[in-house]
């Protein structure tokens, strides 16, 4: 019983082999897709982290900002009522000299 008894045989053994290799780069290649598919994946989630960190960042700038406008207001109609103040102490002063 030989293994080989005609060129058919032969066909069929060669077919065989490339089959089995097509089939071996067939699953390199999807397993290489995949990991390629997984890396992007990783980036497009990195890259959605990072920009909902900055999204925090400018809010949270943008809430400091709005808070230091409305004590710069507080502070500058204090400043007013002390120049107010003061004027009318001095022209207190200058009515009692007089």
């Amino acid at each position: 019983m030989t293994l080989i008894q005609n060129s058919k045989d032969i066909l069929y053994l060669v077919i065989s082999f490339c089959v089995l290799w097509l089939t071996i780069f067939f699953a390199w290649f999807i397993y290489y897709l995949i990991m390629i598919m997984r890396e992007m994946f990783k980036a497009t989630r990195e890259m959605r982290e990072r920009v909902h960190r900055i999204d925090e960042v400018m809010k949270a700038f943008k809430e400091k900002i709005e808070h230091s406008t409305s004590y710069l207001l507080l502070i500058g109609e204090g400043m007013k009522k002390l120049v107010e103040l003061a004027k009318s102490y001095t022209q207190d002063g200058k009515k009692k000299r007089k």
